[in-house]
């Protein structure tokens, strides 16, 4: 058993690493402050061929392996969460379906520029009244006969999505009938900005990730192509279900790298801060939270890294993946809360960048499956039986 990183991965961290510190760190201030998305790095990074990580290169990606993805997403998330954020959504999220259930005409026409960096995806599955219950959905989908298949007019409206406003091709679950046992029919679709009948409603005024974009996606008969549906009717339900099992290695990536960014800064503050005349390190108190921070962080990046790599070996990854997410998300925020009590009356102030990973890390815990649900998961798998 070989733990260690390939070169190509540690070329590929210390890479990301360096120009998260000496690029983008310099301007993540203004753009939480602000509210901005910042889309002059997203570009950057699309450039360096980092929004497609683990896409193939025919399909427009950098051809990596979920391994390479998960340590990208833990550096950039690492420096800044509502980057890593972006990132996460636009490749697992709105690259993913398209890898996934794509035709190759569809691969061509939307995956591959999404896949090169040359636009922003994201993914529309949550409803006001379809959270951790996405079966529920309410949005519809129903076709209208004509040429070429005729066209899908989709009515509703999803809330919580990342990325919206600024992505150039969305993926959405709509209700296109009614299965035998009474369930929602649920398909996938290809909703490019422009289409006709669809908007951006409000954007939220989110607890953290402030330069991230969160908002609502209206549908107001808005008219799609039959050619656009993804994957077979029907299918949209199984497809999102695989979609979140991967999504969840992302969030975990994330997850651990915002809490490794609160130890980054809790280690030298607490070697260097002095009171009763010594380092605040060399107390119990503060020692005995450090090394517990230190430690559970290794543990969840093991597990992130552990689903990752199952996933590429192409085995069963759903069970690990649930667990690495629900371990690492709560490690984040557990973290994140012990940075700003080394920090003291300093980490409560924005001066300091703790308060900023605490108020991040909480959004580990909720998006791509609440720890509840991902305990649900966790629990069905291993007793086999149909916890509720």
């Amino acid at each position: 058993m070989d733990l260690d990183l390939s070169p190509e991965h540690v070329l590929l961290r210390d890479t990301i690493r360096d120009f998260m510190l000496t690029e983008v760190a310099p301007i993540i201030d203004e753009h939480e402050r602000e509210r901005r998305f910042p889309i002059e790095i997203v570009r950057r990074i699309g450039e360096l061929g980092w929004l497609g990580i683990p896409i193939p290169e025919d399909e427009g990606g950098a051809g990596l392996d979920t391994l390479a993805y998960a340590i990208a997403i833990e550096e950039i998330g690492r420096v800044w969460g509502s980057l890593g954020l972006i990132v996460a959504a636009h490749t697992s999220l709105g690259c993913g379906p398209l890898h996934l259930a794509g035709t190759p005409d569809q691969q061509s026409r939307y995956l591959v520029p999404m896949a090169s960096g040359e636009i922003i995806g994201a993914y529309g599955l949550t409803e006001p009244g379809a959270g951790s219950d996405s079966g529920g959905t309410r949005t519809t989908a129903r076709l209208e006969d004509g040429p070429d298949g005729g066209t899908w007019i989709i009515d509703g409206g999803k809330r919580f999505i990342t990325n919206a406003g600024q992505a150039g091709t969305y993926i959405v679950t709509a209700r296109t009938g009614t299965r035998e046992d009474g369930k929602a029919e649920i398909s996938a679709f290809i909703v490019p900005a422009d289409t006709p009948g669809f908007s951006i409603g409000r954007l939220e005024d989110k607890l953290g990730l402030h330069a991230s974009a969160t908002g609502e996606l209206i549908f107001e008969r808005a008219r799609v192509p039959a050619a656009n549906m993804l994957g077979e009717q029907g299918s949209g339900f199984k497809t999102f279900l695989r979609i979140l099992d991967g999504g969840r290695i992302s969030i975990g990536a994330l997850a651990v790298g915002i809490a490794q960014g609160a130890l980054d800064a809790s280690i030298p503050y607490a070697q260097s801060r002095e009171q009763f005349g010594r380092p605040i390190g060399s107390f119990q108190g503060v020692a005995f939270m450090v090394a517990d921070m230190a430690t559970e962080i290794e543990a969840a990046r093991g597990l992130v890294w552990r689903s990752a790599w199952l996933k590429d070996q192409g085995r069963d990854f759903g069970l690990v993946a649930a667990q690495a997410k629900l371990f690492a998300s709560e490690v984040s925020s557990r973290v994140t809360n012990n940075a700003i009590q080394i920090h003291g009356g300093y980490g409560y102030v924005t001066e300091f960048p703790v308060e900023r990973y605490l108020r991040d890390a909480k959004l580990t815990e909720i998006g791509e499956g609440t720890s509840q649900v991902q305990r649900l998961v966790i629990a069905r798998q291993v007793l086999g039986l149909r916890v509720v």
